[in-house]
């Protein structure tokens, strides 16, 4: 099991073992970049960003609470370094996406792609802590749970945002004519 294989690299790291961390790093570095990529739709924030949550993951060690996933403790650390770096920038552009698949004509291909980037600027026009539901709970597939862990919220308030979030994101999609009237 993952969890248990992460305690037992975590407990090889705090005695000592640097090497173990080096293979947390490998195993969730790219769900990550990902998140803050998604977060921050720019790539050299995305890294630093990257780089900034293992740092501090590393430095903190220590008050990491077995009880659980590391994961979702540096995923946490990703979020809030995001929402950190988007509020001293102030800004939001569209997102920059080619989730094309290589088996598609080029018409098929150009209209995916598109598609995914008018999807993606759409999702750009929700509020930091909508747009964050969203990525969490479809775009990364966490349950509610993980989620409530990674926002520190309650469960219930994570489905009663998010509720509110696709509200929002259909309306948008509608207005920029992406879906119909659902």
């Amino acid at each position: 099991m993952i969890e248990q294989d992460d305690a037992i690299l975590i407990r090889q790291c705090l005695e000592g073992q640097s090497k173990s961390f080096e293979v947390l790093i490998d195993r969730y570095q790219k769900g990550i970049y990902n998140a803050a990529f998604r977060m921050l739709n720019n790539v050299q924030d995305a890294e630093d960003i990257t780089q900034s949550v293992f740092i501090k993951a590393y430095e903190n060690l220590n008050s990491f609470d077995f009880k659980h996933k590391f994961f979702n403790w540096i995923y946490r650390m990703a979020i809030n370094e995001s929402l950190n770096l988007m509020k001293q920038k102030k800004r939001f552009a569209g997102m920059e996406a080619d989730y094309a698949s290589t088996d598609d004509s080029p018409e098929e291909m150009f209209e995916a792609a598109e598609l995914s980037e008018r999807i993606g600027s759409s999702l750009m026009c929700l509020s930091a802590e909508h747009r964050i539901l969203i990525i969490l709970r479809h775009l990364q597939d966490l349950s509610y749970r993980e989620v409530s862990y990674i926002l520190e919220i309650p469960e219930k308030t994570v489905k009663s945002r998010l509720f509110t979030a696709r509200q929002i994101f259909k309306d948008v999609l509608m207005k920029r004519g992406i879906v119909k009237n659902a």
